[in-house]
């Protein structure tokens, strides 16, 4: 075989065989996975992640993929632990310790100051039996039957199950904690899903210079209030009700019309009843009422059914629904 046309199907053979791996992984969930979620739920304390090397990394993950999911957790390195660093570690803490050996020093170290201050220990290993596994409340198999790589040498298909195996874990408890959008929110408040789920209505509403006609104002002056607003809408006003809104789409239908557009008046090419938003609604609900009725816009109305701005879809995402 040609090298260059061996390379699709030398990474075809590397995902497959990580495929496989957790396939197999999958079927040996066990008591244990039980003991271990029922463990961390009992945790008075955080839960402590630790691992040397490559399971370090995937460690790192997983803690920050627990704490992420509302489940208290940080990482500690297990060198830095003996010069230090265990101090962090308290007494009402759980302990995740990860060696795909089981054998791993600096981690096999750690279990005499674990079994003084009585830290329930939950193991993450291929090997059992293995030193770690017997001193573990809960192990949990990531075994593997062999690497990724052609050697069978470089932790591939094993960092891939233990990176698998605290996800499972860290979704399973987000389930039994009924962990919800707006908590990951909380804790993601820089990312979009944050944006989105925490902001409210009145943070982003158009609030100044908002375009406003009056019922008998004539088609003419709608199209000039329109331009000058830049929001393609006027709220039409009754006084100081808010009597209906027109669009650019309203126009364009005017025009369409066998009417003589120039003697129309805004009532006769207003939309009534136009839908509406309050100022403290949450912005990503606000978006998902406008995408479902196929509009682009929302009237927040304030304290006496007074106009306090106009919401747009555009102000949300690009790629708003047309009117």
């Amino acid at each position: 075989m040609h090298m260059s046309s061996s390379i699709p199907f030398l990474a075809r053979q590397s995902i497959e065989r990580q495929i496989e791996a957790l396939t197999m992984m999958a079927v040996k969930i066990d008591n244990d996975f039980q003991k271990a979620i029922d463990i961390i739920l009992e945790c008075r304390g955080r839960l402590v992640v630790m691992g040397m090397g490559k399971s370090g990394i995937i460690g790192k993950k997983i803690a920050a993929t627990l704490a992420s999911t509302g489940t208290p957790s940080f990482f500690v390195h297990p060198g830095e632990a003996f010069h230090g660093d265990l101090g962090m570690i308290h007494s009402d803490d759980v302990v995740l310790l990860i060696s795909y050996s089981g054998e791993t020093e600096e981690i096999i170290r750690l279990l005499p100051f674990m079994e003084y201050q009585r830290n329930p220990v939950i193991a993450m290993t291929g090997k059992n039996p293995s030193t770690l596994s017997r001193h573990a409340d809960a192990v949990l198999d990531v075994s593997v039957e062999r690497e990724a790589c052609r050697n069978n040498l470089a932790p591939t298909s094993s960092t891939t199950a233990t990176l698998v195996m605290g996800d499972a874990l860290a979704s399973v408890l987000a389930e039994l904690r009924d962990f919800q959008p707006e908590d990951f929110a909380r804790f993601h408040p820089g990312g979009s899903l944050g944006r989105r789920l925490l902001t409210r209505v009145c943070d982003v509403m158009h609030k100044d210079n908002l375009p406003f006609c009056q019922l008998d104002s004539p088609f003419i002056e709608i199209v000039h209030i329109i331009t000058r607003g830049r929001l393609g809408l006027s709220l039409v006003m009754d006084g100081e009700r808010l009597a209906g809104l027109i669009t650019d789409g309203d126009l364009r239908r005017a025009l369409e019309s066998e009417s003589d557009h120039r003697l129309l008046r805004a009532q006769d090419i207003m939309t009534r009843s136009p839908k509406t938003v309050q100022p403290d609604e949450r912005f990503a609900e606000a978006e998902n009422r406008m995408r479902e009725m196929k509009i682009n816009s929302l009237v927040v109305l304030g304290e006496r059914e007074s106009v306090a701005g106009v919401l747009q879809i555009y102000d949300i995402a690009s790629d708003a629904p047309s009117l």
